[in-house]
Order: C-alpha cells, then structure tokens, then sequence
C-alpha cells in the first residue's frame, strides 16, 4: 500500500511541476513568439532593412502557418529587398500569398514591382489592372504604388 502511495505521490509531484523538469534550461513561464509577434518583429526588421532578421522571424512564421498571406508576402518582399535579390524566391512566396488570398492588395503591389526588377512590365500591368478591380478604381495605396513604378521603369526603358 504504501509503495502504491508513494508512486501516486510521485506522479503528483511530477505532474505539478510539469514537464520542464526534463529540459535542462527551460523555463516553463516563457512562451514561444505568437505568428502575430513574429510578423511584428519582422516588420521592425524590414523597417531596419536587416532582411537576414526579417527572414528568420518570417520562416519561423510560416513554420507555424504556411497558409498565411501576409507572411508569404512579406518574404517574397524580403527577399526581393536583400542587398542581392532571389527574385526566384520572391516570386515564389508572392505567388503562394496570391494562391493563398488572390485579392492580397500588398502581394499585387510587390509582384508587379518584382515584374519590373525581371524586366517584365506587361505582367506588372496586369498586376496594376487586378488592383484596380479590387481597389475599385485608383485610389488605393497599392495601386497608387504600383503605378508610379510602372510609370518610372517605362520613363527610362
């Protein structure tokens, strides 16, 4: 009876404790970075234009949810942004933010950016015609954006 006893105990015990007795270092009061927190970090990352950090925060992001439009556009825009761009990378994830949510205004505005980088402005325009259909007209941000650099790219092409 009394090993029973103890045994019961013992398990008691352990289970208050929780399982991070078994993680030498852990710290069971420290939880893991939210996507939401990730995608917060990466965008103070972007605006710091320190693309590694960006990638990193954005990678663990999409680890937790690959299905998220916003993180497969923001590193399409990343690596778009390095000081040597993977535009292969970056069509990439745009593409897949475009599978995820074909009315993603940020990834119609980067991908037509993306098109002008490759030297391919037709695909940029029909970037610029998406947006304005679901902008509704021209007044968006993203379309405004978008063509202000289509304009530039054929001022000097």
């Amino acid at each position: 009876m009394k090993t029973a006893s103890f045994v019961l105990a013992a398990a008691l015990a352990f289970g208050a404790a929780g399982h991070a007795a078994d993680i030498p270092g852990a710290n069971p009061s420290v939880r893991a970075p939210s996507v939401n927190d990730r995608l917060g970090n990466a965008r103070k990352a972007i605006d710091a234009k320190d693309w590694n950090k960006a990638l990193s925060e954005l990678n663990a992001a999409a680890r937790e949810e690959p299905r998220n439009a916003d993180v497969q556009n923001l590193l399409g825009y990343s690596w778009r942004k390095r000081a040597t761009p993977d535009l292969a990378k970056a069509f990439e994830h745009y593409n897949n933010a475009l599978r995820l949510d074909p009315r993603h205004k940020g990834a119609h505005e980067y991908i037509g950016e993306a098109y002008l980088m490759d030297k391919k402005p037709a695909e940029a325009d029909k970037h610029l015609a998406q947006l304005e259909s679901i902008c509704g007209g021209k007044g968006c941000e993203e379309y405004q954006d978008l063509a202000k650099a289509i304009a530039e790219y054929k001022a000097k092409n």
